[in-house]
């Protein structure tokens, strides 16, 4: 018989945010993920002394990898040196690698919220009564503050400082991925109460609005989530690209859906580590 892959999966249980239980969705998935894989969880700081007794890494909720510099480039270093499949790969361009992929977009014409990180670029902003600030290394709105446009010009950019007009939207949704392909979508019809998610059906251009990031960032094997909200206008405007370790809010889909998700991250974590030997 043949050994079953041998699977790390690096989540943190005991992290919280906005009242949620994030560690509910990962024993979710732990739970039917073993019927596939040999599995094993661990904390995030202890994935780089543990990684070299598995066949690959699953990162997920592991929390915003700024509460542990140090322990993630040690995970990231040794993976790399080792040749180590993580799931999803280390090379995405999205949240992966800090929020540059907000300024890249920018630049190459794509429906995001305009972006600069130099006073010298404020000119390319749209006016807007008021603007939010945030680190480009930032994560769950750490460090995110709202501006005047008379205090643009005295921020501290040289300090890794983001830049944007203040969108005053209808509302946010987020497309959810395996690969290429969307599971499901969520929104928030309530711009004041964010976490609050509902099913939602994308329209053709919403999936074609979300397929475009998903090319872009070419991941071949992961999870994606593209956030976005929806302008007055009806338009769609990227807010974020998560691949590293998105929130999938699981609990808010109906069985059928969670059913064909875990199957769908099942053969594409297979596939990842298949490639990989």
């Amino acid at each position: 018989m043949a050994r079953r892959p041998r699977v790390l999966y690096v989540t943190d249980l005991a992290y919280e945010a906005r009242g949620r239980r994030y560690c509910d969705e990962d024993i979710f998935l732990t739970s039917r993920l073993r019927s596939a894989f040999d599995l094993a969880l661990c904390h995030p700081r202890d994935a780089a002394a543990l990684m070299d007794d598995f066949d690959g890494v699953v990162v997920r909720n592991s929390g915003p990898v700024i509460g542990y510099p140090e322990a993630y480039e040690a995970f990231r270093a040794r993976a790399v040196e080792r040749g180590t499949t993580v799931y999803s790969p280390l090379d995405g361009r999205g949240d992966m690698a800090g929020k540059q992929y907000l300024l890249d977009l920018t630049d190459a014409g794509f429906p995001v919220i305009p972006t600069v990180d130099r006073a010298a670029d404020l000119h390319r902003l749209p006016a807007a009564e008021e603007y939010v600030a945030k680190p480009k290394l930032g994560a769950d709105s750490i460090g995110l503050r709202f501006v005047g446009p008379d205090e643009l010009t005295g921020l501290p950019y040289e300090d890794g400082l983001l830049v944007q007009p203040r969108i005053r939207f209808r509302y946010e949704v987020s497309f959810y991925f395996v690969d290429d392909t969307m599971q499901y979508a969520l929104y928030a019809p309530d711009p004041e109460r964010r976490w609050e998610l509902r099913p939602y059906e994308p329209t053709d251009a919403d999936r074609e609005f979300a397929r475009r990031f998903v090319e872009w960032n070419t991941v071949r094997h992961g999870i994606q989530r593209v956030d976005a909200c929806r302008t007055p206008e009806g338009d769609l405007l990227l807010v974020e690209l998560e691949d590293l370790n998105p929130y999938l809010s699981l609990d808010l889909v109906d069985e059928a859906t969670r059913d064909t998700f875990v199957a769908a991250m099942t053969e594409s974590v297979r596939a990842a580590l298949a490639e990989s030997r």
